[in-house]
């Protein structure tokens, strides 16, 4: 997918979803990118060569984490959820504010249940 793909005539969408979608393309090629510079150091057989592709890869790590950043601060909702599930040793399955007493928090399908259709 690149920058031209949009599901919605970029006409009909607002300059900041559009610089949304940038920003999230570019973040989805920076990942792209960590993936395949770790993969290819692995299997990496010359010393000189694998530093290189690590170095490569922390710069990729770097270019990824300032487009989150910039998600964080421009991306509808992002910022609440980031703090909520960043920087937290608690397991991730029981940071929602619904998990109390070691259980997991309710899946969205659960929490979200209008309940029983029939009349009482």
């Amino acid at each position: 997918m690149s920058i031209d793909d949009h599901s919605e005539p970029p006409s009909l969408v607002t300059g900041e979803t559009l610089d949304l979608h940038r920003a999230l393309i570019s973040l989805r090629e920076e990942l792209e990118a960590i993936d395949w510079y770790q993969q290819r150091a692995d299997a990496c057989t010359d010393p000189e060569l694998k530093n290189i592709l690590l170095h490569n890869r922390k710069e990729e790590v770097e270019h990824a984490v300032m487009l989150m950043e910039w998600v964080r601060r421009c991306g509808r909702d992002f910022d609440q959820q980031m703090r909520t599930y960043l920087f937290t040793e608690r397991p991730i399955t029981m940071i929602e504010s619904g998990a109390a007493n070691g259980e997991p928090a309710a899946s969205a399908s659960q929490s979200l249940a209008i309940g029983s259709m029939k009349g009482k």
